[in-house]
């Protein structure tokens, strides 16, 4: 498994840190001096190694909820049939590294995806056959830079209002289209501290 530190950087992965400096200088931490010197080098950055240098001594915001886990744990694996009977939870966990479920699987009615610091989930439903109305998706990123990205068909609806936003936490939601009449509507719950939710509305492969 490649080490995340050598993994490219993003522009996102730098406007973050950017963000997380701004903070940094309104809470007395850094001063301005630092704020233009660390902003400069977190936009050259290329490497997600070089930004984690950038903001190594700024502290975590501290967690109420649950733990941060130690490990990767992934109970599905993408192109695997999950849980074809819906019982139990499907588990997308990582901490720092990328899981994915995608292609041809069954849908059980409850899913948890967690995303650690640089942990990428990604759950994908355009080619997934889900026997249900609704199923619930617990989403966790717990520390800096995770991402979570779901994936539906045009038609369906991911409601949101549930998901706790933390600090610089956020949810990216915009459903083009109401729900269709054979619809499924994905719940998020759970709470975001510092990384990103993104849902995207994608036309069914054919």
């Amino acid at each position: 498994m490649t080490d995340h530190r050598e993994v490219r950087a993003g522009d996102r992965d730098r406007e973050r840190v950017a963000e997380m400096l701004r903070v940094a200088v309104a809470e007395g931490r850094i001063t301005l001096e630092e704020l233009h010197e660390r902003v400069d080098r977190a936009y050259t950055a290329r490497t997600l190694g070089d930004l984690d240098e950038v903001i190594a001594d700024l502290p975590v915001p501290e967690l109420s909820g649950p733990p941060v886990p130690a490990t990767v744990t992934v109970t599905a694996t993408a192109g695997l049939p999950a849980l074809p009977d819906g019982g139990g939870v499907l588990e997308l966990h990582t901490v720092s590294g990328r899981v994915e479920q995608a292609g041809r699987w069954t849908v059980p009615a409850h899913l948890s995806a967690k995303a650690g610091r640089w942990g990428k989930v990604r759950v994908d439903f355009t080619r997934a056959d889900c026997p249900y109305r609704e199923v619930v998706l617990d989403v966790e990123i717990t520390s800096w830079f995770g991402d979570i990205v779901v994936v539906v068909p045009r038609g369906w609806r991911v409601r949101d209002e549930d998901v706790l936003r933390r600090w610089m936490g956020a949810v990216h939601n915009h459903p083009p289209v109401p729900l269709a009449p054979d619809g499924v509507t994905v719940r998020l719950t759970g709470y975001v501290q510092t990384g990103d939710v993104w849902v995207r509305y994608r036309r069914p492969a054919r």
